[in-house]
């Protein structure tokens, strides 16, 4: 009788093709690296073909490898629906769920929501992943996360979006400066001003220039940031100007910062989409939709 593959070994295996690494992967997947390794040749064994090409300093995907570990994925991931299917028949968020969520919306709205979440789910397992656009939709894709709260637009396909609520953009300026005394500004009036953006990468950055209807030499780009914390004092002492999403505005970014105001727009659309996204016919779908209904509550104004 032919040895079959076990779901472990076809998940060493996807291990190493994703991570071209045995050290990297073995670390991944909670083993050693031996037992990694002898998982592997144990599953080239039963399915009679080579699956990678070692040397000391490379491992390479074989052609058959590429077939395998494309359907391992598959397998894989039908094994997770299984076990979300059989969750069904338990409470709500009896079983932990793997969120992924952009830097630009975690802090403003995670914890508000999680609060709500913990009083009234508390045994709830919520793990979380902050990480840009690109990398969480690929996660979602290989199963490594079960949802994702991003903003949209983002290409993304084989996925059920829910839409939460839209996020305006401010113009956040110093005090006296020329932008903040338009009566009606409009987004044109921002061409060939000091705008500080988050570097590429971030989708903020690209929302932000689409919604204003700007492309990059249209703005003299003084300055390029990883995080909305680091521009706001850039703006306090005039380097620039920015747009801040309205979310992180009314959650107290500038708090501490009396010099700065902020202006809307006066056209319409000036915004981005803030959604929840997970596989479709995920058999955990209800599950999500009420998990949407705590992220759709907008961040409230500060206090502060």
């Amino acid at each position: 009788m032919a040895i079959k593959p076990t779901l472990k070994q076809l998940k060493y295996f996807c291990s190493v093709a994703e991570t071209l690494h045995f050290g990297n992967a073995a670390k991944a997947c909670h083993v050693t690296q031996s037992t990694l390794s002898a998982g592997i040749h144990e599953l080239e064994q039963a399915l009679g073909v080579a699956l990678l090409e070692r040397n000391n300093k490379s491992v390479m995907i074989t052609a058959a490898g590429e077939q395998v570990v494309a359907r391992a994925r598959h397998i894989l991931a039908d094994v997770d629906a299984l076990v979300e299917q059989a969750a069904q028949s338990l409470e709500p968020f009896s079983n932990r769920i793997r969120l992924g969520v952009i830097p630009t919306i975690a802090p403003f709205v995670l914890p508000d929501a999680l609060q709500r979440l913990r009083q009234d789910y508390p045994h709830m397992q919520l793990l979380i992943r902050e990480d840009l656009s690109e990398n969480l939709v690929n996660l979602l894709q290989m199963g490594k996360l079960d949802l994702i709260l991003l903003a949209l637009p983002y290409p993304m396909t084989n996925v059920t979006v829910e839409h939460l609520f839209d996020d305006p953009f401010l113009l956040a300026c110093p005090k006296h400066h020329p932008l903040g005394k338009i009566k009606h500004l409009k987004t044109k009036d921002l061409k060939g001003h000091d705008i500080l953006l988050l570097e590429q990468g971030h989708c903020l950055r690209d929302h932000a220039l689409e919604a204003c209807k700007l492309i990059d030499r249209q703005i003299s780009l003084s300055f390029e940031a990883t995080s909305l914390h680091t521009i706001v004092p850039m703006v306090a002492s005039g380097v620039g100007v920015t747009l801040l999403p309205q979310m992180a505005v009314n959650t107290g970014i500038l708090s501490g910062f009396g010099n700065i105001d902020t202006k809307p727009f006066s056209e319409k659309k000036v915004l981005r989409s803030i959604d929840l996204a997970w596989r479709k016919n995920s058999p955990r779908e209800s599950e999500y939709h009420l998990l949407a209904t705590y992220f759709a509550q907008r961040p409230r104004a500060s206090e502060a």
